[in-house]
């Protein structure tokens, strides 16, 4: 299910089923206000036998913002004759396939809601009558003309047309609609195996024997199922949904779903029991109605069960006559003499119903794996009630069937979370584990129960290894699955307490703890036996120093500098420290006083006088507008240290960009204080044991984030920085020396853009962060690829390539995106989506949420363009700032 926009939007649905997974932007989609349309796309004829096909009007129904065409007919895997028939080849030789998606909007979609209101009757009889209304059939069908007569002798076929038959349909052709289809067994292992299948994840939700008691391939996808030891899976199969017991093979690309064979087979001696399923085949199982028994049905992978026996129609691979003939079947074995119907696989009456083992042991023989012309295995299977794929297809019992499917899921995830817990490192995402686990409904509770009993213990028994902050997210998310949200919300305490502790170990490593501890019992003389001794105070000489400093814009890899990521695995940033029009908008200026006492004055108006530096102790109030400050007066030691017993200081501070830019403010302007005060003190100021000191502040003021601000505005230039994970945390920062040619490219075709939206970064952040925890398998892949392509844009910028760049700014926007879907909002998707013509990349700066964009435009004319078009629309209201490349000098 999916929705639509649309300038005066009106009401409507778009549904998409049938077997095509399709590749749209379905925002893009303006469709009549009251009617309903097909999604279509221009095919090639072969393709168009294996699917339906929309027979359209050569009449175009066009306005200023869609283009459709009447619906005439439906065809459902057409010949090339009966194309040509119904007039539905189109002048380039292609015809329009039905994608399955169809989208109904104003009077029409009112149509829908009134049936909706006033159909239970009809679903009553449906359900009585144990007939079946398809949605992708029979609601199209009555907007149809052409199919009413069709239509109508269904079930429930009349009171549709009677009800919709008023309404017409039309076929809306989306020509950059990209689809792959999965109709046929044949055809998902294509998927599985084909050009994409290093995107495929081959084991997912699955326990697997050792590889020395099983021989399992690959390349074989193995997707919520249990193999026991002693089983064998051939190459570019797919298991799904299932448990096989040992002495089960399984052929090369075969389908195996669903499937539930038991270790201990009744009559059957444990061990002894072989089947075997051959290359290229497919075997599953499903529940009936009133039938104790779950049918086990097989065939070839390549088998059409709509072939017919005098066509083409086949059997495990082989032609019907051949199957009759090698097992001495009758056609009236099969086919009832009465049937009017082509005699198929479909309506073949050839699956017995008997008990589970009887059943795989007449699968074989049906297959052609036994003696085949065996008299006594022929006469119990004609004696045995059987059912034909057409019987099964209308008596499967799907609530058993949905209901075994989700106790076998939950049964599996289980098991891998105690196994997680009781001999790994909580590497699994057990959140994700324990929503499977629920789907058993009473039972699911007490599971998550017993293993949250087991949290302590494994805490102890790897606590020099295991990072807290892990230990008390699964803690929380075990909490969260027994119901308990109370005591969820308080642990959720001791995580972000955790992150803290596990940050503050890995940047203060050989930073003086006692610095951070209250100075207040600090002799007066300090560390000097005499005042008088301490060099800056022998004679007091008035000092004033001004640091001021850029402020950064990040191309990629952002996230990957964020704690705990960059405390367990490696980080690498690529940013670039710019001025805002012709200046540097970051700065203090710190005199020393010869009056004792603190002054601190920001921007906003505010100060404050602080008599005695020794009261100044963390922890800070979130709302005091100078703990920035306060917290570079302790982590520089120059309160610890009593230099301040006999001069005072004024701190005044500013930050002049707008609040919730994104562009690395606090973190900046922390790093300014921190230099400065270290500059008037003759501490060591240089660039490293700043961007140290400036991560123990941002632990202390508790606002958490990552590396990369401090060093984008300490650092010149353009440069990449990485992090090697481990105490200490360690940056490695290299600047890269932009040519002449890529500074002018870089200012003629990037725009600094202020989008007016505040962002706030620490709601983010801990979104984030918890999925981290979590172990989000997307999350994860997401923040690698962002740190691949940091390096991927170092040697774009190296190289001079503003295009390549542009491609990576636009994948690194996509994976923030992955990473917290609301770092955009509907604002920014309309900046976007106006800017797109010109440019080859944009992206938000920092976590984005609002704050400053990146526009690189296509070239040097695009951006003078974008920039007059910008600041002149007034529904946009943007800023575009001038801004320069802060080279140091």
């Amino acid at each position: 299910m999916s929705t639509y926009k649309h300038a005066n939007f009106v009401g409507g649905i778009l549904t998409m089923t049938g077997d095509v997974l399709p590749c749209f932007d379905a925002t893009a989609m303006v469709i009549p206000e009251n009617a309903s349309c097909i999604v279509t796309v221009p095919i090639t004829l072969d393709v168009a036998s294996n699917h339906g096909v929309i027979v359209a009007s050569k009449i175009r129904i066009a306005s200023e913002s869609y283009t459709v065409n009447l619906v005439e007919n439906l065809l459902q895997k057409p010949r090339p004759e009966e194309l040509v028939k119904s007039q539905a080849i189109l002048d380039d030789g292609r015809t329009l396939l039905d994608t399955g998606i169809i989208a109904s909007r104003g009077k029409a979609w009112m149509k829908l809601v009134m049936l909706a209101w006033s159909c239970q009757p009809m679903i009553r009889e449906l359900v009585k009558s144990r007939k079946e209304m398809s949605l992708y059939e029979d609601l199209v069908a009555a907007w149809v003309p052409a199919k009413h007569d069709w239509l109508q002798a269904r079930a429930m076929g009349k009171e549709l047309v009677e009800r919709l038959g008023k309404q017409k349909m039309y076929s809306y052709c989306a020509y950059d609609l990209l689809f792959s289809h999965f109709g046929t067994s044949s055809e998902v292992l294509d998927h599985l195996s084909g050009a994409s299948s290093e995107l495929v994840g081959r084991r997912h939700l699955c326990s697997i024997p050792a590889t020395t008691v099983s021989d399992i391939a690959a390349s074989a996808v193995v997707l919520s199922s249990k193999i026991e030891p002693g089983v064998s899976v051939g190459e570019d199969s797919l298991i799904y949904d299932s448990s096989i017991s040992g002495g089960i093979q399984v052929g090369s690309q075969s389908v195996v779903v669903g499937v539930h064979i038991p270790g201990d087979i009744g009559g059957v001696a444990e061990g002894s029991f072989r089947f075997m399923l051959p290359d290229r085949h497919c075997l599953w199982e499903v529940p009936l109605v009133e039938c104790a028994e779950r049918v086990v049905v097989y065939c070839g992978l390549h088998d059409n069960p709509k072939n017919s026996l005098l066509k083409d129609g086949t059997f495990c691979g082989k032609p019907w006559n051949k199957v009759l003939h090698d097992l001495g079947i009758q056609e009236n074995d099969l086919w009832s003499a009465d049937d009017v119907n082509e005699k198929c696989l479909w309506n073949a009456k050839i699956f017995p119903i008997l008990s589970y083992f009887e059943m795989l042991s007449f699968a074989s023989w049906l297959m052609g794996l036994n003696e085949p012309k065996s008299a006594g295995l022929l006469l119990t299977w004609k004696s045995s009630p059987r059912v034909s794929l057409e019987e099964l297809h209308r008596t499967i019992e799907f609530p058993k069937m949905f209901m075994g499917s989700s106790n076998h899921q939950a049964d599996i995830a289980a098991g891998i979370a105690l196994a997680c817990i009781n001999y790994g490192m909580l590497g699994r995402n057990l959140s994700r584990l324990c929503e499977e686990i629920l789907q058993k409904e009473v039972s699911g509770v007490e599971i998550c129960k017993e293993f949250l009993g087991s949290c302590s213990k494994l805490q102890e028994q790897n606590s020099r290894v295991l990072p807290k902050s892990r230990a008390y997210q699964v803690q929380v998310d075990l909490l969260r699955a027994c119901g308990d949200q109370t005591t969820a919300c308080q642990m959720e305490h001791k995580v972000w307490a955790a992150v803290a502790d596990e940050t503050a170990s890995a940047v203060r490593y050989g930073f003086r703890e006692d610095l951070l501890e209250s100075p207040s019992s600090i002799s007066a003389l300090g560390p000097w036996s005499n005042h008088l001794d301490a060099p800056i105070y022998q004679s007091f000489q008035p000092r004033r120093i001004k640091v001021e400093l850029p402020v950064r814009v990040d191309f990629v890899g952002g996230w990957s500098d964020t704690p705990p990521w960059s405390l367990e695995r490696a980080g690498c940033v690529v940013n670039m420290a710019i001025t805002l029009e012709g200046c540097l908008p970051i700065g203090t200026i710190i005199e020393m006083t010869e009056e004792t006492g603190i002054l601190m004055i920001d921007d906003a108006g505010n100060q404050l006088y602080v008599g005695n530096a020794t009261s100044i102790t963390p922890p800070f109030d979130a709302n005091d507008p100078f703990r920035l400050v306060k917290s570079a007066l302790l982590v520089t030691g120059i309160i610890h240290e009593n230099i301040l017993a006999f001069v005072g200081l004024k701190i005044k501070t500013w930050a002049n960009v707008p609040r919730g830019s994104g562009l690395g403010t606090s973190s900046i302007l922390a790093a300014a204080v921190v230099k400065g005060i270290l500059q008037i003190t003759d501490g060591d100021e240089s660039n490293e044991n700043v961007a140290r000191l400036v991560l123990v502040l941002e632990q202390l003021m508790g606002t958490g984030g990552g590396w990369q601000d401090q060093i984008g505005g300490l650092y010149p230039g353009i440069k990449v920085t990485t992090s090697f994970p481990g105490v200490p945390l360690r940056l490695h920062v290299i600047p890269l020396l932009p040519s002449p040619q890529l500074i002018m490219s870089l200012q003629q075709r990037l725009l600094v853009v202020f989008t007016g939206q505040v962002r706030l970064a620490h709601q983010v952040l801990q979104k984030v962060v918890i999925r981290y925890l979590r172990r989000d398998n997307l999350l994860v892949s997401s923040v690698k690829r962002l740190t691949k392509l940091a390096k991927v844009g170092r040697e774009a910028l190296m190289n001079c390539d503003l295009d390549e760049l542009g491609e990576i700014m636009l994948e690194t926007w996509r994976l923030h995106q992955e990473l917290d879907p609301y770092c955009s909002n509907e604002f920014v998707d309309k900046l976007f989506a106006f800017s797109d013509p010109y440019c080859c990349g944009y992206k938000l700066v920092g976590a984005g949420g609002g704050g400053f964009a990146l526009l690189l435009a296509k070239d040097a004319e695009s951006g003078k363009a974008l920039s007059h078009k910008l600041e002149e629309d007034p529904n946009l209201n943007l800023k575009v700032y001038n801004w320069s490349i802060f080279t140091g000098n």
